[in-house]
């Protein structure tokens, strides 16, 4: 059955299909580039002679190289993803999906640059100043301190990082507060606030998500949203939200990120122990700083191998959490239009090939989802949603 076909007209699947096809050379390169820029660095001289240079600049001692290195390996990244990150800023606009000038792109290109380089010199130069400093242990206290960064991540998000791209402020009073706070109070899940972010300075498109753990737990509503859904699609959209909080979704996630950042610390430690990867980096010793870029590239191998599994387990709390506000809200129908809405609204693909999925979505397909609805209400008796493929108006393709 084309499932698509039941709830979106053909212009609009057409419009999902030419989108797709406009962004797909985007994808390919950038997937590309991501692998091969670290790799070569990585498994060649080229990195550890980049790392040289860089701290010879400020004497050449283990700390410079380990600081400086990972400076300059950060600002060649920089550079070469910059072309393809104008580029896709081009295409989101050509669709409507981008609102940026290019002023507000430099800033949020700088302010993430500043923030990355920064946290990734300083995991650097604690990493090396382990490796000289721990002994053999070296790596056991760094994939504690791996696990520790990972959990204290979903606690400084929340309140350091995401205010200096967005400004958040309390959802006013009204209907749409009062129905969230409803459900809010029918779930049991403790939230801080109800937030509405300015979304709108950058995107067109929709959404909404729970950041946080504990007293920094909070609802975050893009304006998007808010301006572009009725009061019951926005409600939909936090049932499903809030499911992430009952099943503990964030801490579940944040547990899970802070094992992988251990186990990942220990396959890099047996890696960087293999004398044909050193040699292939030009470095004689896992403790020379100049060994980051081969650090770098086999960081990149374990993401590329772990990636289909916590692709997979996204999926599952994703679907989890849309049982869970089917079972809160009750209201199929209304899911389903909240569906149909944010596919056409973020030109979301309506026909992802399997292997799509499996190797990059963290939510199950919107027509899978739809599906998801109409088999709860038919399980539970609870009139199953009509198709809804009644022409629109919909933003055209450019």
């Amino acid at each position: 059955m084309d499932y698509a076909a039941q709830d979106f007209t053909p212009e609009q699947i057409e419009r999902a299909r030419a989108y797709k096809r406009s962004v797909r050379p985007l994808r390919i390169i950038s997937t590309i580039l991501g692998l091969a820029v670290p790799l070569v660095l990585g498994l060649t001289p080229a990195g550890a002679g980049l790392v040289r240079v860089a701290g010879d600049v400020a004497g050449g001692g283990w700390v410079a190289r380990a600081l400086l290195g990972s400076v300059a390996l950060s600002l060649l990244g920089l550079v070469l993803r910059l072309p393809l990150s104008m580029w896709s800023e081009t295409v989101s606009r050509r669709w409507g999906l981008s609102k940026r000038g290019w002023g507000l792109f430099a800033a949020d290109t700088a302010k993430g640059f500043l923030i990355g380089v920064v946290l990734t010199a300083a995991a650097i130069g604690a990493l090396y100043a382990l490796m000289r400093h721990a002994g053999d242990a070296w790596w056991v206290w760094a994939a504690l301190a791996a696990a520790l960064l990972a959990l204290l991540g979903s606690f400084i998000m929340p309140v350091l990082i995401e205010p200096l791209f967005n400004k958040f402020k309390p959802l006013p009073d009204g209907p749409l507060r009062e129905r969230l706070m409803a459900l809010v109070e029918q779930s049991g899940v403790p939230v801080k606030d109800i937030l509405v972010s300015d979304s709108s300075r950058r995107t067109t498109a929709a959404n909404a998500y729970v950041s946080g753990l504990g007293k920094t737990r909070r609802l975050v509503v893009w304006d998007t949203t808010t301006d572009s859904l009725d009061t019951g699609e926005v409600a939909a959209i936090a049932a499903h939200e809030l499911g992430h909080a009952a099943r503990r979704d964030v801490l579940t996630g944040t547990v899970f990120g802070a094992v992988g950042a251990a186990l990942g610390v220990a396959v890099l430690a047996a890696a960087l122990h293999w004398s044909p990867l050193l040699d292939a980096a030009g470095v004689d010793h896992a403790e020379d700083p100049r060994s980051q870029a081969l650090v770098r590239a086999v960081l990149v191998l374990i993401g590329l191998i772990g990636e289909p599994w916590g692709l997979a387990y996204s999926r599952y709390i994703e679907g989890r959490a849309d049982g869970y506000a089917l079972d809160l809200f009750r209201d199929p129908d209304t899911i389903v239009r909240m569906e149909r809405a944010l596919a056409v609204q973020n030109i979301a693909d309506l026909e992802p090939r399997r292997w799509e999925v499996l190797l990059r979505y963290t939510h199950p397909p919107i027509p899978a989802r739809i599906a998801h609805a109409r088999g709860w209400a038919a399980q539970t008796g609870v009139a199953i949603p009509k198709p809804l493929s009644a022409p629109s108006k919909d933003p055209g393709a450019p």
